[in-house]
């Protein structure tokens, strides 16, 4: 398909984050401006209490609640139901992704080198400025990943992606917290799928409190990686 002819929907998922959103919404509407592409951004509202979606009501945006708070997967799942796009984006709403490097992840998309881009914080060549913990779990589960589907990918759980619609559309997603982003690429794999990595920016949020358990969530993501593989698509 001619890429002017492709419809991009972008997928936000929201949480409290009412001193960001209004900003990665406005870069997010920028930088598809200058792309030439057409495009609908997509908000899901996961019971924020605070100001996050009067904010988001000032723009353009398809805004959707969800009835009661789920996580991040079931966000993006409600997301997804919705989108009309040719291709999908998922970039977050607290600002660690750059919306200007989204140009980056489509192009492999668009030249049909791909149908799922990850955009990775450790490809780039400066040090990735986040907390010990969080590299390390990443690498323990990049390794999982590997093993399971004999596919490496550097950033695993990197929540900066574009993929084609297809391939959401076979995957019966299940996941409700941050553990999607691992069932979403081992499913991906399964599938014979194409999966590419480019390097993206990272910035640590400097406002707001990010909603990771990690005891729960390393827990839930070990068991997606294991039921995403031995389970049907």
């Amino acid at each position: 398909m001619n890429p002017k002819q492709m419809l991009v929907s972008v997928v936000i998922p929201l949480y409290n984050e009412e001193q960001t959103i209004g900003n990665i919404i406005e870069r997010v509407d920028a930088v598809m401006k200058q792309t030439g592409l057409k495009y609908e951004i997509i908000v899901v509202d996961d019971r924020s209490f605070d100001n996050s979606v009067m904010v988001t009501k000032k723009y353009a945006v398809r805004l959707y609640s969800l009835l009661v708070h789920g996580g991040k997967g079931m966000g993006l799942r409600a997301g997804f139901a919705k989108v009309k796009g040719d291709l999908v984006v998922t970039i977050d709403s607290d600002g660690s992704h750059l919306p200007e490097e989204l140009p980056r992840l489509l192009y492999p998309v668009l030249s049909n080198k791909a149908d799922l881009v990850i955009g990775s914080r450790y490809l780039q060549q400066k040090k990735v400025m986040a907390k010990k913990l969080n590299v390390f779990g990443v690498k323990i589960f990049n390794l999982f990943i590997q093993m399971f589907t004999g596919v490496y990918v550097t950033d695993s759980q990197s929540g900066y992606r574009v993929m084609k619609r297809e391939v959401l559309s076979v995957q019966h997603l299940k996941s409700c917290g941050y553990e999607i982003e691992t069932e979403m690429l081992v499913k991906t794999v399964k599938s014979c799928y194409r999966v590419f990595e480019v390097p993206i920016s990272f910035e640590q949020r400097t406002y707001g409190v990010s909603g990771v358990d990690y005891v729960h969530d390393v827990f839930r993501i070990f068991v997606s990686i294991i039921s995403a593989r031995l389970r049907g698509v």
